[in-house]
């Protein structure tokens, strides 16, 4: 059975899916883009700022299924920009103390509503 998240401290989608999915012990958080979750916009201003959004977003998700950073097993981070990789790394390392997750980092095309960055994980207890 699974169970889905969803919680008012992260955006609502956008679209037909769910911000997250726990199945067992195991969480899918689907992408998530710097939507602040208390009024619905985009996070406008640096691509730290905007990572730091998509990270708070991730970590409400998490807490909701009762897990946190050290849960994560694996993300995948989409940038517009592969320019804006170390900036994106560093507020990205900051939310992890020790042991980080596996991860793939791509440049894109395009993202949803037009954003600079997109993160996605999967977690596991």
């Amino acid at each position: 059975m699974k169970e889905v998240i969803q919680i008012p401290g992260a955006p609502s989608p956008i679209g037909p899916y769910s911000q997250a999915v726990l199945v067992k012990d195991t969480l899918y958080v689907s992408g998530q883009i710097p939507v602040n979750p208390i009024n619905g916009k985009l996070v406008e201003g640096t691509i730290k700022e905007m990572t730091d959004q998509v990270m708070q977003n991730i970590m409400a998700l998490l807490e909701e299924a009762g897990m946190n950073e050290e849960n994560i097993v694996k993300c995948s981070i989409f940038l517009k920009d592969l320019d804006n990789f170390s900036d994106v790394n560093e507020i990205y390392g900051s939310y992890f103390r020790s042991n980080p997750p596996a991860r793939e980092t791509v440049q894109v095309a395009k993202l949803p509503m037009d954003v600079e960055v997109e993160i996605s994980c999967i977690a596991i207890r």
